[in-house]
């Protein structure tokens, strides 16, 4: 079964992989700093995707502790490769070009860059 996080389930799992397993209370909190969220809206959808299968929940006295169960790098790899897929016809080289032609680059993440595509010629 392929799960497609929304974009506010996202910015849920993205909390609960940078800073583990965490109450409502502390994702809300953490949420409700850049945008104006109830926490019942965060109870609900925290709910929800303990019912999809995207978080484990835990008792801790009165307190639920939640816990992602999507793996961060396969779901960024999922989202990425269905980006890819649908917005650049499948293409990585367009997507690469499209994203340095419209970004300032550093010279550190260039070299990154040219890292990458060697480790990926020498594989082959």
């Amino acid at each position: 079964m392929i799960i497609k996080p929304t974009e506010s389930e996202l910015e849920i799992l993205n909390y609960l992989w940078k800073e583990g397993p965490s109450t409502v209370r502390q994702v809300h909190d953490f949420l409700s700093a850049s945008k104006d969220t109830g926490y019942t809206t965060t109870l609900k959808l925290m709910q929800i995707m303990h019912d999809k299968g995207v978080l484990y929940r835990t008792e801790n006295g009165r307190s639920h502790i939640y816990v992602a169960l999507l793996d961060e790098e396969e779901t960024q790899q999922d989202l990425l490769g269905r980006f890819v897929e649908s917005t650049f016809r499948g293409s990585a080289a367009r997507l690469v070009m499209q994203a340095l032609g419209n970004h300032s680059t550093s010279k550190e993440e260039l070299d990154e860059i040219r890292e990458l595509l060697n480790n990926l010629e020498n594989k082959k």
